[in-house]
């Protein structure tokens, strides 16, 4: 099994930045060939998938990010990143990071809380 570390998340203002990483215990010749999401899951609410990177590099977002936020990728530290700005308090959720789509060989992290104040 593939284990993933979250890490970067904490409580910011609306309207604030943070940079979330995650880690992936695989090397990086199978890490560059998949394709990695962002997901995040709110109080109440199912887990969605907010950002996508291929392992061409492209990008792609759910709507209500678009512009805010930007995925990308590290291969050789078999790491990726969330850089998330100008967050509104409905940002506030759990953000993990998986395969997309999402592979049973690689565990999910515990994740890592994203508050925001309003």
């Amino acid at each position: 099994q593939v284990q993933l570390v979250e890490s970067g998340g904490g409580l910011v203002q609306a309207g604030g930045s943070l940079r979330l990483s995650c880690a992936a215990s695989v090397s990086g010749s199978i890490f560059r060939t998949v394709a990695m999401g962002w997901y995040r899951q709110a109080p109440g609410k199912q887990r969605e998938l907010v950002a996508v990177i291929t392992s061409g590099g492209t990008t792609n977002y759910v709507d209500s990010v678009k512009g805010r936020f930007t995925i990308s990728r590290d291969n050789a530290k078999r790491t990726v990143y969330l850089q998330m700005n100008s967050l509104k308090p409905e940002d506030t959720a759990v953000y993990y990071c998986n395969t997309n789509p999402i592979s049973p060989v690689w565990d999910w992290g515990q994740g890592t809380q994203v508050t925001v104040s309003s």
